[in-house]
């Protein structure tokens, strides 16, 4: 097993103010809260207002997460923003991110990994701590799905959420009292660009320009084949996160617990016990905020780290699947 090079100093997190719920949606859409529960296991979604932008919520949790690491934002060496929903098109939304933490001049940009982001920004910051480029990385998974979900579609719009989740990752300390060497252990990074289709936002980009007709048509907005997507979720999750226990030598016994992506109950359900993990081990809030996508994952790890469920020397697998179809695992001690 080979020695961490990073692991995370500190995290935080963000959840705009308001709650739509169920009975909020039942309200909107063909919909009701026991279809909804059953077939997801969400119950209620944080909304952003309209005068909050994804930069604003990315730099609340990165604000968090530098005040939990106890490190200043000036020390930073990269800010890597992982969405799908930017302020703009261009500049990145990491560029607002470092002006509103009050970061230096230091890199920042955004990856587009959808759910999968927060994943694949931990390994590109493990990665360059590894190589000695970097001492201290800002990771930020944010989205502000609300502005992108078409609120007559009850296949999509019953699912996602708003929210910001962040991770500073610093050099690699000692082993914990359990003697366990705490960092990021493993990671492991996966596209098939031959389910794209399955899970997009086809129009706005160069292949279909912003238009009358495009906007009529609501292309603009989340388009998903949920039982695609499904079929490839449980197989892709279950195989990325074995090849990362693989590559420790490690098993579903030896992991304290599991930080899986909150996309849908059923889902997360299937691809823990196939690990043959049991299912007091893992984390979940999906209940409370429905899919953030690439903030799903660092919201709950930071919830549960706050909440003291999750402890230093604790072993966490997080695993995420979206858009792409991207996916990923990442083995960690905190």
């Amino acid at each position: 097993m080979r020695e961490p090079a990073s692991r995370i100093l500190g995290t935080g997190h963000y959840l705009p103010p308001i709650v739509r719920t169920n009975a909020d949606l039942e309200r909107m859409v063909d919909t009701s809260d026991s279809w909804i529960v059953e077939r997801t296991g969400i119950r209620e979604r944080r909304i952003a207002p309209e005068t909050i932008a994804t930069s604003d919520m990315a730099a609340a949790a990165a604000k968090s997460a530098l005040e939990q690491a106890e490190i200043p934002a000036s020390a930073l060496d990269l800010i890597l923003v992982a969405t799908v929903t930017p302020d703009m098109p261009m500049p990145a939304t990491a560029v607002f991110v470092q002006q509103k933490i009050g970061a230096g001049n230091c890199p920042a940009m955004d990856l587009s990994a959808a759910c999968a982001g927060f994943v694949f920004g931990l390994s590109i910051a493990d990665s360059f701590i590894r190589s000695g480029a970097m001492r201290h990385v800002l990771v930020v998974g944010v989205e502000l799905l609300s502005r992108v979900v078409d609120w007559s579609d009850r296949t999509t719009c019953v699912l996602f959420g708003d929210g910001a989740g962040a991770a500073v990752l610093g050099p690699a300390g000692g082993a914990t009292a359990r003697g366990r060497s705490r960092g990021i252990l493993s990671t492991r990074m996966s596209t098939d660009g031959t389910l794209a289709g399955s899970l997009a936002i086809p129009g706005g980009g160069s292949a279909r320009p912003m238009s009358q007709a495009l906007l009529e048509s609501k292309q603009h907005k989340i388009q998903m084949k949920g039982q695609d997507v499904f079929k490839v979720a449980v197989k892709n999750l279950q195989s990325s996160s074995q090849a990362a226990l693989d590559d420790l030598g490690m098993t579903g016994a030896d992991l304290d617990w599991i930080c899986p992506h909150q996309a849908n109950i059923r889902i997360i359900d299937l691809a823990v016990s196939k690990l043959g993990v049991p299912r007091d081990k893992m984390l979940t809030n999906i209940e409370r905020v429905g899919n953030t996508s690439s903030a799903s994952i660092p919201i709950l790890l930071d919830e549960s780290v706050r909440s003291g469920k999750v402890h230093p020397g604790d072993t966490v697998l997080m695993c995420a699947l979206g858009a792409g179809i991207s996916w990923g695992s990442a083995v960690v001690t905190i």
